[in-house]
């Protein structure tokens, strides 16, 4: 029975609102929850639309958060296909787009983030693609299908974890792929130059090609179509279609608008949070890609834009808006999947942020794990093949202890026994 006396607000159909909306009901909350998404689908998770659904791999309906019965179920109200335009913090309401006003107890904010875009001519060209929602994913697997078959060619711009993961599927079906990647190996920012060679060398081996250490300066086109790219180095490239793989943006615009309190581009960008993800509102939370929070464990602001922070976030601030005492402290932890490579990621180490990097395994046969070091303690640590080692390792990022190099390197030496 829903108690109508109370009413929490969930403004962003991904999968944070979408846990938060589900964590709400599972903690007894008897209020109206109201789900507001500007896509017309139902919640969903972003990992496949780059990975399982975009290879062939998984059908449409398995990237759903929540069968769509389930809303209803669960007496969360819907709105699909409609975005909020503006808060209200002296109301307590939000605006949407056809004008309707709805108040709030409690609000979360969870927009996400959007593809940064390239800013060059020929952008405006047909075959020109992101990544981010359902919607691209469904064009974008029709193109590399059709390129495959007519052995066309793919330019993606940026060799990040996305630039990749399509880069791998397009492989899949087939298509020529080039990717120009301003830095000397790709994933360089994320794994620095040890590591991101080696995601150079496994896709060199399934015929990608690389252009490093250049950016693209125009897409060429005729009546409208992509023909080809240049790059700032004079180079040019045949292409059928381009992939701006680029990085993304939080989606802050609401939250700026409303007067919250945002965290500097150069820092990370995105909407300032405690530990609890309230922001400098009292009655305001935010979570997933847009939630710049202050980590307890890490001892620093951080904004983390992974499926899995998504995934645990959207119910920590739920708890929080039923005022549950609330630290959210996970580890930061992503994964990915490309050709027969499969991979996890726990912790955080920026550049400049470790002095050594130490491996375990055979990293040229692609089964290791790799930790990277500060004064011997372990910031993060990456298992390539190496399956049900990510608890271990986040217990030792989160112990903060030194360890041997040496034990760490050796695979007989438990990972338990490092603790």
């Amino acid at each position: 029975m829903v108690d109508a006396d109370q009413t929490f607000v969930i403004v962003g159909g991904g999968l944070a609102g979408a846990k938060a909306a589900e964590t709400l009901r599972a903690e007894g909350f008897n209020g109206r929850v109201i789900l507001i998404g500007d896509e017309r689908d139902h919640p969903y998770e972003r990992p496949p639309l780059s990975k399982g659904y975009l290879t062939g791999k998984e059908e449409r309906d398995t990237v759903f958060v929540h069968e769509p019965a389930w809303y209803a179920r669960n007496d969360i109200e819907l709105h699909l296909g409609q975005p909020v335009t503006a808060v209200d913090r002296e109301a307590r309401t939000v605006r949407l787009g056809d004008g309707t006003t709805i108040r709030y107890d409690r609000l979360l904010l969870a927009t996400g983030s959007e593809p940064r875009r390239l800013d060059i001519p020929g952008t405006d060209l047909a075959g020109v693609h992101h990544l981010r929602r359902l919607a691209h994913a469904d064009r974008l697997r029709h193109v590399l299908a059709s390129l495959g078959r007519d052995n066309g060619h793919l330019v993606i711009a940026g060799g990040g974890w996305i630039g990749l993961e399509v880069a791998a599927a397009a492989r899949g079906y087939g298509a020529e792929v080039t990717v120009v990647e301003s830095e000397p190996t790709p994933l360089h920012h994320v794994l620095g130059p040890e590591l991101g060679q080696l995601f150079a060398d496994l896709h060199a081996e399934h015929g990608v090609r690389f252009h490093f250490g250049a950016r693209l300066t125009e897409i060429i086109g005729q009546d409208g179509m992509v023909l080809a790219v240049r790059t700032d180095d004079g180079e040019e490239h045949p292409a059928h279609a381009v992939l701006a793989a680029v990085g993304a943006a939080p989606r802050t615009a609401l939250a700026e608008a409303a007067g919250l309190n945002l965290v500097d581009r150069a820092h990370g960008g995105g909407v300032a949070v405690d530990e609890s993800l309230r922001t400098s509102d009292p009655e305001i939370f935010a979570a997933g890609d847009i939630a710049a929070a202050h980590h307890p464990l890490l001892h620093t602001r951080l904004r983390v834009e992974h499926w899995a922070n998504a995934l645990n976030g959207g119910p920590a601030a739920a708890r929080a808006m039923l005022g549950r005492s609330v630290s959210y402290d996970r580890v930061p932890y992503f994964f990915s999947d490309q050709y027969d490579l499969g991979m996890e990621y726990s912790g955080w180490a920026p550049p400049g942020s470790y002095d050594q990097v130490v491996a375990r395994g055979d990293v040229g046969k692609r089964a290791f794990i790799a930790f990277w070091l500060k004064d011997r303690r372990i910031l993060a640590g990456m298992n390539v093949n190496v399956w049900d080692v990510t608890e271990p390792i986040q217990r030792l990022i989160r112990s903060g202890a030194q360890v041997d190099p040496e034990a760490l390197a050796d695979p007989s030496v438990p990972l338990e026994n490092l603790i």
